[in-house]
């Protein structure tokens, strides 16, 4: 069972598609942070949505890898929650929330990745640009 980055990024991004989740970013923060190795910023349209997408996706990472976050945060409230998995943290924001706090701007220096996702199926692939 393939733990790595590279397994889990896919999994994760393909549940925010799944959920409806919009403008979704994966960031390659290895040279730029020394908190994690990657992280995922995505919008839901309100709060709920918000943590129906953290939900989704810790379903389908357990599901796959027999994986829970490390840490979560913001469950209660849904504004922004974030996801600890360690080498990738997730960030989920109602839009005004991403808006206000741009975490994309922190970490600009970091890789921008592109993300496959499928339309039916529950498995995508990553490609590094």
């Amino acid at each position: 069972m393939d733990k790595s980055p590279q397994a889990l990024i896919p999994l994760i991004v393909q549940a925010i598609y799944d959920k409806k989740g919009i403008n979704t970013m994966v960031i390659d923060v290895r040279n730029v942070s020394t908190i994690t190795d990657y992280i995922i910023i995505a919008e839901g349209n309100v709060d709920r949505h918000v943590v129906a997408m953290a939900k989704s996706i810790d379903d389908a990472v357990l599901k796959a890898l027999k994986e829970h976050p490390a840490y979560s945060e913001g469950l209660e409230n849904g504004d922004w929650v974030v996801l600890d998995y360690i080498e990738v943290m997730v960030h989920l924001f109602i839009p005004s929330f991403r808006e206000k706090y741009q975490l994309e701007m922190l970490y600009s220096q970091g890789k921008i990745m592109d993300v496959a996702v499928q339309e039916s199926s529950f498995s995508a692939q990553v490609r590094a640009e």
